[in-house]
């Protein structure tokens, strides 16, 4: 389906409203999926559904909004539950697809009045926050999302997810658990960017120590190849095997333009070859030193980084 022209919505304010969800359902969407191709994907099958049914119909529906929040929401738990198994295959680590530059998707939703502590909008698009949704179950997945971070109540996500809402608290509830054991406070944004900068500076200078001394001593290191080029096929761990790593990436790439940019909301590092985008580099910067780092190469997950 192809996206309606701005005549065709100005003449027609029904239309205009159903399109101005699609910011939204592509925000939900990748922080279900983990993929931006996916998410557009999602979001252009649940427009092609509107579409579909007859013009009665769809005057019938008293939400379109939530009537395409749902359709999106159950499209993603099916998309969720073969990806498993498609990433069972995978060529080494699978990693969630970075995005570029500042992402401000919002939701509209109302003020949550719920005590529980809650993810907000900016920190549920950062990279270490989607890794660790990869290990949730595609319901625990979809309640959380849809009720800790976009503020859904449980009746409504009960609605989406085809559960109870006492099922989908506990499915939140579970999910919460496990992303509390595994989080990390991150440290403010102006010191991350200094801490990268920095790393950038040591690496490509093939300082060794000075990358050593920024790394923190349970570093852990993910690169993502897909099996469609080069990449290490498993997670690097303590910072002296992981700055030995480094050294080698920075023999291989040298001449390459080692670039500043915003990562998943984060301050990162893009490895590019003319003006092409080769590998995307998203960290975790805890207590003054660099916690985790996520290297992307799959060309198929930086084409949004090709006008960039």
């Amino acid at each position: 389906m192809n996206q309606p022209s701005e005549q065709e919505q100005e003449h027609d304010p029904g239309l205009k409203a159903i399109v101005s969800e699609r910011r939204q359902l592509i925000g939900l969407a990748y922080r279900l999926v983990g993929s931006l191709s996916e998410a557009e994907d999602v979001v252009q099958e649940t427009y092609t559904r509107w579409y579909a049914l007859s013009p009665a119909r769809r005057d019938a529906i008293e939400s379109p909004g939530a009537w395409l929040t749902t359709v999106a929401s159950r499209i993603c738990l099916d998309l969720l539950g073969s990806a498993r198994a498609r990433r069972e295959r995978y060529v080494g680590e699978w990693l969630p697809e970075p995005l570029p530059g500042r992402v401000e998707w919002t939701t509209g939703r109302p003020p949550a009045t719920d005590p529980a502590d809650r993810i907000t909008l900016d920190e549920s698009i950062n990279m270490a926050f989607l890794v660790v949704l990869e290990s949730l179950t595609p319901a625990e997945r979809v309640a959380f999302v849809l009720h800790d971070v976009f503020r859904y109540a449980f009746a409504e996500v009960a609605e989406i997810v085809g559960r109870t809402p006492a099922a989908c608290r506990q499915l939140a509830s579970s999910a919460r658990r496990r992303i509390r054991a595994t989080r990390v406070s991150a440290a403010p944004i102006a010191r991350q960017a200094d801490l990268i900068k920095d790393f950038k500076k040591a690496w490509e200078a093939k300082d060794i120590e000075t990358l050593i001394g920024l790394l923190d001593p349970d570093v852990r290191a993910v690169g993502d190849g897909g099996g469609l080029v080069s990449a290490a096929l498993h997670p690097f761990e303590g910072r002296e095997e992981v700055a030995s790593y480094l050294m080698s990436v920075a023999e291989k790439t040298s001449g390459l333009e080692l670039l500043e940019q915003t990562v998943n909301g984060r301050p990162g590092l893009v490895l590019r070859q003319a003006e092409l985008t080769v590998a995307v580099f998203a960290f975790h910067v805890a207590e003054d030193r660099i916690r985790h780092i996520w290297g992307v190469r799959n060309p198929e997950k930086l084409r949004p980084w090709t006008d960039v």
